[in-house]
């Protein structure tokens, strides 16, 4: 059981949010080069609406940013209800075919029925997080801002309706029946501005579950019984689903790269700020931007909004929470004021430790930083604060060795490689890194399914620094991967957050950005993502990700849902070639 297994229950808050960036190395559009010469000449830009929205790992979001955006293909959604929020719109697939709207629903089911959890669930572009019974009045009486339709399987809704105190007779035309619950995920992927409600078994990635009113069923303040949650109706069983059992569910929590050195060191020591100040992070929003950091790029105006440590609370109330470590802690470490060598004080560590960070990567191209012996002694260092590691270690096979958790009875084994210095590679008795090749990672998976694992992760540092789409090699090595047995991908290297790609039906995260990093020449580069994944026993059910900003050089931060457009729709962006819609 990982030691993030003892912090069930807390609760935090948890902004997400999507927007559009330029990359290096390619032509901006003219939306984009209009945005740098407007910043440039008018460093106070009006401040973005406030949106709040949260990402399915089966498909992206398409939003319209303050800043450098595409056209809109369909009209903005309206405010958020409970937060005041107003969401830009997103593109999406022409809808072939809309379902006719069925006032009459099928009647409630017999007396074999039993109380079975309801969930109301959403496009995965919405930007509500959370409905109540109002919202469901105001969408039945015509009047809601947020939805046109409440959808409903045929053969639940008159069960469902009863549950909320709704007479099917009242339903009227805003009603949609649907055959099944992939039909009104498919109905949302397209775009409908419908609220479902499916039954919690039934929930998977592709659609946002959303919170009835203050209470969730994902995410890591969710609640752990099905007493807690209020939404049930009365259905007759359904063997192919099964029930839902939320003691089973369980969190990952995962960020991007994490270096100790340069000017994160001088933060944390030599400015005194101490080691709680790269955790101490709360929630922000972007005020305004400016022309232009020293390497001419346009930066962002930041705001706190408040002190809570909500990064702290996000990393350690996940069960597993992992990062990038990005260089070594050898005993006789050296400070940098600059370049690309990074050694780190054994001492920082403890700030990782009291994020609440179950396992690093040592997989990548600075690992070697401190010779081969500050291999062996970073893993020392790690191993002295319980927390784990992988990608690197004394020899090969150590270096090929996958980070253990069991979570709720789901063993989860988290395998590493690195494909950027193959200098530091390790050798039989030679300290160093594991090489992503088709000689290691067919095996390694395969051992690791072996031994037991029931969910396989790997985290490869790969890719091209400061882009966002992945290039061919990667795709292909992501796929043979999954085609190996691998059940997610999470990757690091560019320090831009970057695309996603859904194949055969297992998440691919190209890029995570920054997590703790001292680039603070563009907004690129101090800004990243982290993963929040639900899963169901061994099955990934929710997948959000949650937009940061590194603050002082050192500190990550939340990004509040306007703050958080312009790296989300870099990743949207990104995503365009990698997302089959």
């Amino acid at each position: 059981m990982s030691q993030a297994a003892a912090r069930q229950g807390r609760t935090r808050r948890t902004p997400a949010a999507l927007g559009l960036v330029r990359a290096v190395g390619y032509d901006p559009g003219p939306d984009e080069r209009r945005l740098q010469d407007n910043i440039c000449h008018n460093s106070a830009m009006p401040r973005r609406r406030r949106l709040s929205y949260s990402l399915a790992a089966f498909a992206l979001v398409a939003v319209v940013a303050g800043c450098g955006s595409a056209q809109p293909t369909q009209p903005p959604a309206s405010p958020n209800r409970s937060s005041g929020a107003s969401p830009t719109p997103s593109e999406s697939p022409t809808l072939a075919s809309t379902p006719t709207p069925t006032p009459t629903p099928t009647p409630t089911p017999t007396a074999a029925a039993a109380a079975v959890p309801i969930v109301p669930v959403a496009d995965y572009r919405t930007a509500d997080t959370s409905v109540d019974l109002a919202d469901i009045q105001a969408i039945l009486a015509g009047t809601s801002k947020e939805f046109s339709a409440l959808e409903l399987v045929s053969n639940d809704a008159g069960a469902i309706l009863q549950a909320l105190g709704l007479a099917s007779s009242s339903a009227g035309s805003r009603l949609v029946l649907a055959t099944s619950p992939d039909a009104i995920a498919t109905d949302l992927d397209a775009g409908t501005s419908h609220l479902g409600i499916i039954r919690a078994s039934e929930v998977g990635p592709s659609v946002r579950a959303l919170a009835w009113g203050t209470v969730s069923l994902f995410g890591d303040t969710r609640v752990r019984s099905l007493a807690a949650w209020p939404l049930k109706a009365n259905l007759t069983s359904d063997a192919a689903t099964g029930s839902f059992d939320p003691s089973k569910t369980w969190t990952i929590a995962a960020g991007g790269d994490v270096m100790l050195d340069r000017g994160v060191y001088q933060q944390v020591v030599l400015k005194n700020k101490g080691v709680d100040f790269p955790i101490s992070g709360g929630t922000v929003t972007i005020t305004s931007r400016y022309c232009c950091s020293s390497f001419g790029w346009v930066m962002p105006r930041t705001k706190r909004l408040d002190s809570t440590p909500d990064v702290r609370d996000l990393m350690s109330g996940a069960d597993i929470s992992m990062l990038n470590l990005e260089g070594p802690t050898p005993d006789r470490w050296e400070y940098h004021s600059g370049g690309k060598t990074f050694t780190f004080d054994p001492a920082l560590l403890a700030m990782l430790k009291d994020l609440g960070i179950d396992m690093v990567s040592l997989a990548n191209n600075h690992i070697g930083n401190g010779g081969r012996g500050g291999v062996r002694q970073t893993v020392a260092a790690l191993d002295s604060l319980g927390i784990t590691h992988a990608g690197a270690g004394a020899g090969s096979a150590a270096a090929a060795t996958p980070a253990w958790f069991t979570v709720d009875g789901v063993k989860v084994a988290v395998l590493a490689y690195d494909t950027i210095a193959p200098g530091y590679v390790a050798g039989v008795n030679l300290p160093g890194t594991a090489e992503l090749s088709s000689g290691t990672y067919p095996a390694d998976i395969a051992a690791a399914r072996a031994a037991g694992a029931q969910v396989v992760i790997v985290f490869p540092h790969w890719g091209t620094e400061y882009t966002t789409g992945p290039t061919s090699i990667q795709r292909k090595w992501a796929h043979k991967l999954v085609d190996a047995g691998a059940d997610l991908i999470v990757g690091s290297h560019p320090h831009w957050a970057g695309a996603v790609e859904v194949y055969k039906g297992k998440p691919i995260f190209y890029s995570m950005g920054n997590f703790i990093f001292d680039q603070t020449w563009s907004e690129q580069t101090e800004e990243g993502l982290i993963l929040e994944l639900t899963f169901s026993g061994s099955t990934l059910v929710q997948a959000w990700m949650h937009p940061i900003i590194d603050l002082s050089a050192a500190q990550p931060n939340l990004l509040d849902t306007a703050g958080g457009t312009f790296v989300m729709t870099q990743v949207f962006k990104a995503s365009r070639k990698t997302l089959p819609w």
